[in-house]
C-alpha cells in the first residue's frame, strides 16, 4: 500500500513538472497555457469552488475541476510537446 502510494505521489510530481515545461514552451497554444496554468492554480491555491472540509464532495470538486482544466489544455497541445516535454523530465534533460 506504501510503495503504491510513493509511486503516485512521484508521478504526480514528474507530471507536475511536465505540465511546467509545457507552460514555458513557446510552441505552446496560449489558450492551452490558460486552461493549464488555471488548472495548476486551482490546484495549489487554497481557494475552493467547494471547501475541501465537507467530506467527499470538497475532495471531488478539486478532482473534477484540475482534471477537466487539465484535459482541455492537454487536447489543446500539439502531441509532441507533451511528449518532448516528458522525455525531459523522465531522462534529465531539463
Amino acid at each position: 500500500m506504501l510503495d503504491k502510494l510513493k509511486s503516485i505521489v512521484k508521478n504526480v510530481k514528474q507530471e507536475l513538472k511536465v505540465w511546467q515545461l509545457v507552460l514555458k514552451d513557446k510552441r505552446t497554444p496560449i489558450l492551452a497555457k490558460i486552461f493549464l496554468g488555471l488548472a495548476v492554480a486551482y490546484l495549489l491555491l487554497p481557494i475552493d469552488v467547494i471547501p475541501d472540509v465537507i467530506p467527499v464532495i470538497g475532495q471531488l470538486d478539486d478532482i473534477v475541476i484540475v482534471g477537466g482544466l487539465s484535459i482541455i489544455a492537454l487536447w489543446l497541445i500539439p502531441k509532441e510537446i507533451v511528449d518532448d516535454c516528458r522525455f525531459k523530465v523522465l531522462y534529465g534533460n531539463i
